[in-house]
């Protein structure tokens, strides 16, 4: 799989430059951040993000103090990665933002069904004890995998929802204030 390079890429650079004159090391650190998905070297997020290794471990620190980044303290070099729970956090927030809780519970209902009808199909609770080659059939392969990664999708989006019914309904916290 390859990684997410959030720097911009194109033939002739004039992407990259306005990324580069618009931006300050803070948001090219975090912009670069974001992409990382494996333990990178400070060193390599800062020759990414077109900075010094010490501006970006400023700022990789900063970023984990905060949780956005994950910092793996028993390396070193120092690694840093994106925190998954940080990017899903932000978007619950945008769904609880955007929609009713009336909305939000209708969604929620509806991705219960799905799961549920998962769940039945292929008669457990979890989508990774699923073994898609069971089957002799190529298409069949092919369905179930794609039935698989679906039902992972919905686990995933029935975690967003309900995580944003909760901050919609506590007005943006987890618990009744």
């Amino acid at each position: 799989m390859s990684e997410f390079d959030p720097v911009p890429q194109d033939d002739s650079g004039d992407s990259r430059q306005r990324w580069m004159a618009e931006s300050d090391t803070f948001d090219r650190v975090y912009d670069v951040v974001l992409g990382v998905s494996t333990p990178t070297p400070y060193g390599e997020i800062a020759e990414r993000a077109d900075c010094s290794a010490n501006a970006a471990k400023k700022h990789l620190d900063r970023l984990a103090e905060m949780g956005v980044v994950r910092k793996d303290e028993q390396s070193r070099p120092a690694r840093y990665e994106r925190d998954d729970g940080y990017l899903e956090w932000q978007e619950a927030s945008r769904i609880a933002r955007e929609l009713s809780v009336e909305e939000i519970i209708d969604r929620v209902a509806d991705l219960e069904a799905e799961r549920d009808a998962y769940e039945q199909r292929f008669e457990t609770t979890d989508p990774e004890s699923v073994t898609v080659f069971e089957v002799d059939d190529h298409e069949a392969v092919h369905e179930r995998m794609d039935a698989v990664s679906d039902w992972q999708a919905t686990t995933r989006d029935l975690r967003l929802y309900e995580l944003a019914r909760q901050l919609a309904q506590n007005d943006g916290h987890l618990i009744p204030a």
